[in-house]
């Protein structure tokens, strides 16, 4: 069994366009004087009414509510939403985070999410190294994990919709080979059938299904797992998982994040569990001005399934500690159609 650290990590502030009235968008663009000294505004383009009802369709530009990046949709996910904030009808059952349950007592919700590409000038402005979706690539050691640069999974509310009158108002390298300019259109941006062959072969791996959520004093921790695939030896079959996990500062004061516990239970009777500081090397801050922090990370297990379930240590600017719950989420394996993932784009 294997809980492995990864060296992708997403941090940032509050996107500053939400309190901007004018009808034209700016985009800060350097969102924190830890980068810079100075700060330089851009107009972007137009903000228009972001949907309340329905979805939003292929090529639609729009900047990220919370972490402020410039983003644009490829395409959606319908995923179970899991909050254990949300009453249902068993909510007179006492709950052990120490038990192990998933919690299928949480009744899940659906809810739309969007595959979205990141563009790559606001990367090093949300304390990012955008190459949190990874996969297992073609090869015989079980470690080989290759990353799809500036992939991200959005929700639907996280979506602030804008137009710009650019024929490519996003920089990224997978931009033109999976979009094309069409003016007549709205939004102007059409799937070429490079997108759609590129879903359909990484489907598997790219597949969004599950969220679980919870909040204690005002930190909320979203968690969505991702299976990667089975890699076999002759000793043993090692099955791999990646996780995204988002913290969220719903209050008003500041907390660092110090320590993490981890539980993992294998699917064969083996119970793990992971201590350490911090996570991803860094104890993230989470302030008013940068309330939310992103990182993802990946575990394998000698089994195909498993529970992971833990807290957080959280240090709040008063000196108070508490430990924040990480709400607990399966770790299911599928059947793999012998079809590998691909980073050949073209």
């Amino acid at each position: 069994m294997n809980l492995k650290n990864s060296e992708f990590m997403l941090g940032a502030a509050k996107c500053l366009s939400t309190k901007i009235p004018s009808f034209f968008v700016r985009l800060n663009s350097q969102q924190s004087a830890k980068y810079s000294s100075h700060h330089r505004l851009a107009e972007v383009g137009r903000l228009d009414s972001p949907k309340i009802q329905g979805k939003y369709d292929t090529g639609q530009l729009f900047l990220h509510r919370v972490f402020g990046y410039r983003g644009v949709i490829l395409f959606p996910w319908l995923a179970r939403v899991y909050d254990r904030d949300i009453p249902n009808k068993r909510d007179s059952l006492s709950e052990n985070v120490d038990s192990g349950s998933v919690g299928k007592e949480v009744k899940g919700r659906t809810h739309t999410f969007y595959q979205v590409l990141i563009d790559s000038r606001d990367g090093p402005y949300i304390r990012a190294q955008t190459e949190a979706v990874t996969f297992l690539g073609n090869q015989d050691s079980s470690r080989s994990l290759y990353a799809i640069p500036g992939l991200d999974y959005v929700a639907h509310e996280d979506i602030l919709p804008y137009t710009s009158l650019e024929k490519q108002p996003l920089q990224h390298e997978l931009f033109d080979k999976f979009l094309l300019y069409v003016p007549e259109k709205d939004p102007p941006f059409a799937a070429l059938e490079t997108l759609k062959a590129w879903q359909k072969k990484n489907h598997p791996w790219l597949e969004l299904s599950d969220v679980h959520k919870e909040t204690t004093e005002s930190i909320r921790v979203t968690v969505i797992p991702f299976y990667m695939g089975c890699r076999d030896s002759q000793a043993s079959s090692v099955y791999w998982w990646r996780y995204c996990i988002r913290l969220e500062n719903l209050g008003d004061l500041t907390v660092q994040l110090r320590e993490r516990h981890w539980r993992i239970f294998n699917l064969s009777g083996t119970l793990e569990t992971v201590r350490g500081r911090g996570v991803v090397g860094q104890e993230p801050i989470l302030s008013k001005m940068l309330p939310a922090f992103q990182y993802s990370s990946h575990v394998s297990l000698q089994a195909p399934s498993g529970h992971m379930w833990g807290t957080f240590r959280m240090e709040r600017e008063d000196g108070y500690t508490f430990d924040c719950r990480i709400p607990p989420f399966s770790l299911e394996s599928k059947a793999e159609s012998g079809d590998s993932p691909s980073n050949n784009f073209m």
